[in-house]
C-alpha cells in the first residue's frame, strides 16, 4: 500500500469523528427559515470563532516569537494547505510584500495543485502525501524556515507530506487546525487548535473553520511583523507605496508620526525615496536622508530603536 493510500485508509476510518464534520442541531431546520433567521443563525455560530482564537493564543504568541526568530535570521514563513485552507495561506503570503515592503520570497504560501487551486477547485490533490512534499522540495525548505500546515480536519495527507519534508530539513513546524488531537498536532512543533464545533453547513469548513484560519493567519503574520520592527506603534511604517491609495496612506502616516501637514509630509516622503520610516527618521530628528537609513541599518530597520538610541 502506497503512502497516499494509507492515508486515504486512516482518514476513512476517523472522519467521521471530527468535531468540524458533525451535524449542527442549531442549523437543522436551516431551510425552512426566512433569510433573516438564516444570517443570524450563522451569525450566532460565528460568534463562537473569536473566543475559540482566544483559546489558542499562548500557543499563537509561541509561534509569533519562533517565526521571527528564524526571519530574523534569514529564513522564510511558509504555508502549506488544500482548498478553502491552502487559499487563506496563499492570500496571508501574497499581502505581506505591499503592508509590510518585504520582499515575495520571505513569505510563500503554497497551496495544493498550485496557482491553478487559488480559483478552481481540484480538491483531490488535498489526498497526496508525495504531493506535499514535492511542492515543499521544490520551494527548497530548510532548516531555517518556518513551516505552517493548514488544515481544519488536521490530517489532511497533502499537508502532512509538507510537514514531514519540513521536519526533516530542520524547519520549525507550525500546525493549524480546528479539531484536537490530531495527527498534524502530533507531528508539529506548535500546535494552534480553535475549536469552533461542526459548521452551519455540515462539513463546510470555509465557514467557521475558515474564519478561525484567517484570524489566527492574521495574528501570525502581523505578530511576526511588528516583533520585526515593521510598525511604529500601530503605524505601517514599511508600507510600499505602489498606487495612488498607497501614496496617499504613506503621507497620512508620515503625518501622523510627524506632526507635519500634508505637503510638508509628501516632500519628506518625496527626498526619502518613498521610505516611509526614512521620512519620519528625518522629520523628527533633522538628519539627511541617507544618515537617517544608516540609522535604521544600525538598529535592524526598527524605527523606534532608531529614536530611542539618539540623544
Amino acid at each position: 500500500m502506497s503512502t497516499d493510500q494509507s492515508a486515504r485508509a486512516g482518514d476513512r476510518q476517523t472522519f467521521t469523528g471530527l468535531e468540524t464534520e458533525k451535524v449542527n442541531p442549531a442549523s437543522a431546520d436551516i431551510d425552512r427559515l426566512s433569510p433573516l433567521e438564516i444570517v443570524q443563525v450563522m451569525n450566532a455560530e460565528d460568534a463562537r470563532v473569536a473566543p475559540a482564537v482566544q483559546q489558542e493564543l499562548p500557543h499563537i504568541a509561541r509561534a509569533i516569537e519562533a517565526i521571527a526568530g528564524r526571519m530574523r535570521c534569514g529564513g522564510r514563513l511558509i504555508y502549506f494547505g488544500a482548498g478553502t485552507s491552502g487559499r487563506l495561506g496563499a492570500l496571508d503570503a501574497a499581502e505581506c510584500p505591499p503592508t509590510f515592503n518585504l520582499p515575495q520570497e520571505r513569505v510563500v504560501g503554497c497551496i495544493a495543485g498550485g496557482e491553478f487551486a487559488l480559483w478552481q477547485s481540484v480538491e483531490d490533490l488535498e489526498d497526496s502525501v508525495e504531493a506535499g512534499r514535492a511542492d515543499a522540495a521544490k520551494v527548497a525548505v530548510t532548516g531555517a524556515d518556518a513551516v505552517v500546515g493548514i488544515a481544519a480536519s488536521g490530517r489532511t495527507p497533502y499537508v502532512m507530506g509538507a510537514i514531514a519534508y519540513a521536519k526533516e530539513q530542520g524547519a520549525l513546524t507550525i500546525g493549524l487546525a480546528c479539531n484536537r488531537q490530531t495527527p498534524l498536532a502530533q507531528e508539529v512543533e506548535i500546535a494552534i487548535a480553535p475549536l469552533v464545533g461542526p459548521e452551519v453547513i455540515s462539513g463546510s469548513t470555509r465557514l467557521k473553520a475558515g474564519t478561525a484560519q484567517k484570524m489566527v493567519l492574521n495574528m501570525l503574520s502581523t505578530g511576526t511583523m511588528i516583533l520585526l520592527g515593521k510598525t511604529f506603534g500601530n503605524l505601517m511604517v514599511d508600507v510600499q507605496a505602489t498606487n495612488r491609495k498607497l501614496r496617499r496612506r504613506a503621507i497620512t502616516i508620515v503625518q501622523q508620526a510627524t506632526g507635519f501637514d500634508a505637503d510638508a509630509a509628501g516632500a519628506l516622503l518625496e527626498a526619502s525615496d518613498g521610505e516611509v520610516k526614512t521620512a519620519i527618521l528625518v522629520g523628527r530628528t533633522g538628519l539627511g536622508p541617507q544618515l537617517a537609513r544608516e540609522r535604521l541599518a544600525q538598529h535592524g530597520g526598527i524605527l523606534r530603536a532608531a529614536l530611542e538610541a539618539l540623544p
